[in-house]
């Protein structure tokens, strides 16, 4: 395992008021160039009015699990802050996976770009498409590791 910094990771920013909502989604990947896809994801959130990335956490590259024939993943987490649901959040997070050319081949497989809402607020959603906060979450280097590196992060 390995943390780095790249452009846009880490940063903090003072919170806007003017969302109602602060979510933390993890970003993933394996498949190409991950560094340069989170530069431009990040760069997509902030020229989207819907969000405000109010922090980003260190990137760590780190060994995949479940299936392991497969390259190192990358992971990061942002804290974003949103107007929108939860579940209107997961749509556009779906939308941007398949922007960026994700394939779901297989469960744990290999993934140009993974975006999973780690906490939206303090919420507890169980429904069958979405729930938070991420099932085993607390289990995954890929989640405590940068989630250690936000600033704002109380583990």
């Amino acid at each position: 395992m390995k943390l780095e910094r790249i452009r846009f990771f880490p940063t903090c920013k003072k919170a806007r008021p003017s969302f109602l909502h602060r979510a933390v989604v993890g970003l993933g990947g394996n498949q190409g160039d991950v560094k340069k896809r989170f530069v431009k994801l990040y760069r997509l959130f902030v020229n989207d009015p819907r969000f405000f990335i109010q922090e980003s956490s260190m990137v760590l590259q780190n060994p995949p699990f479940g299936y392991l024939d497969q390259p190192d993943f990358y992971n990061a987490v942002i804290v974003l802050q949103t107007s929108l649901s939860a579940k209107a959040l997961l749509k556009v997070l779906l939308r941007l996976e398949h922007l960026f050319g994700r394939v779901r081949l297989f469960k744990n497989g290999p993934r140009t770009l993974d975006l999973d809402i780690i906490f939206f607020d303090n919420q507890k959603i169980q429904q069958p498409n979405l729930i938070v906060p991420h099932p085993r979450w607390q289990e995954r280097a890929s989640v405590i590791v940068p989630l250690f590196t936000l600033k704002s992060f109380k583990g």
